[in-house]
């Protein structure tokens, strides 16, 4: 009876997240080619009731499934980038100098990471832009997630996309918190789509000072060979909430408890979690 009880929870997430994509007038769809294979992933902007899932379980399993693959299209668009950038670096490292179509792509990926080439020290420009050109665990992002939206039942993920608690400045630009202070101007910003919500997340995470950290810790596990995983980086986060270490504890919590549930969700015939 669980199993069927299952199916049907999935089903029915199914249906409220692929029918209005399919039948909207401005649905779109991106494809991001990672060594020849195309991420194709619908552009979604319908957020399912979760609320609807009496089982705890079930409704931590919709969640994930609903986010996950958006995560890894765009985990996937920048491992392309990552991969064109060592490539040109290791163009650099023979001497030779790189064409004028190389550095415009150069450019363009420094761009999009705030990152300035300087072409007399090509050195350090890669060691910045490989910091910040690479992808976070799916299992960090699925977690914060779920721990900054309520599991995807929070004012900001219903009316605004919102599923990481990104602020903006400009008036309009999002919904005001109830409990902003006065003197205070943030919005919790509003996304058209629930991919450009993980995509921002992920630049911000990648790009942000308050992150450094974090990419210092990522940076150092691929120097090492190791893999990187959720556990590995939380420590970076410190100043993602004003809770300081107890939000890095809870995250923590978060990953360890759930770990099956997200080790089903991105590798269903694997027994071991990406940490």
């Amino acid at each position: 009876m669980r199993f069927l009880g299952w199916s049907f929870a999935v089903l029915l997430v199914a249906l409220t997240i692929w029918l209005p994509t399919l039948f909207h007038d401005k649905a779109e769809y991106s494809e991001q080619v990672v060594s020849e294979v195309v991420v194709t992933v619908p552009t979604i902007t319908e957020v399912p009731n979760f609320n609807d899932f009496a089982d705890v379980r079930d409704k931590k399993q919709a969640f994930f499934g609903y986010l996950a693959p958006i995560v890894k299209a765009e985990n996937a668009k920048i491992e392309a980038e990552r991969n064109s950038a060592l490539e040109l670096e290791n163009i650099t490292k023979n001497g030779t100098k790189l064409t004028k179509q190389q550095r415009q792509q150069l450019e363009t990926i420094a761009s999009r990471y705030n990152v300035e080439v300087d072409y007399d020290d090509l050195e350090a420009t890669f060691g910045v832009l490989m910091r910040r050109v690479d992808v976070v665990p799916e299992a960090l992002v699925l977690v914060q997630a779920a721990n900054e939206s309520g599991w995807g039942t929070s004012r900001f993920a219903l009316d605004a996309l919102n599923f990481f608690g990104q602020w903006c400045f400009s008036p309009g630009c999002g919904l005001v918190p109830d409990s902003r202070v006065d003197g205070m101007n943030h919005e919790v910003r509003k996304f058209d789509s629930v991919n450009a919500s993980v995509r921002s997340y992920l630049r911000n995470i990648n790009t942000h000072p308050a992150y450094f950290d974090l990419r210092r810790l990522r940076a150092e596990r691929r120097s090492a060979g190791a893999d990187v995983r959720a556990l590995d980086l939380t420590p970076g986060l410190l100043s993602y909430s004003e809770r300081g270490e107890d939000y890095i504890h809870e995250l923590n919590s978060m990953i360890r408890v759930n770990r099956p549930i997200i080790v089903d969700v991105l590798e269903p015939n694997l027994n071991s979690a990406p940490e």
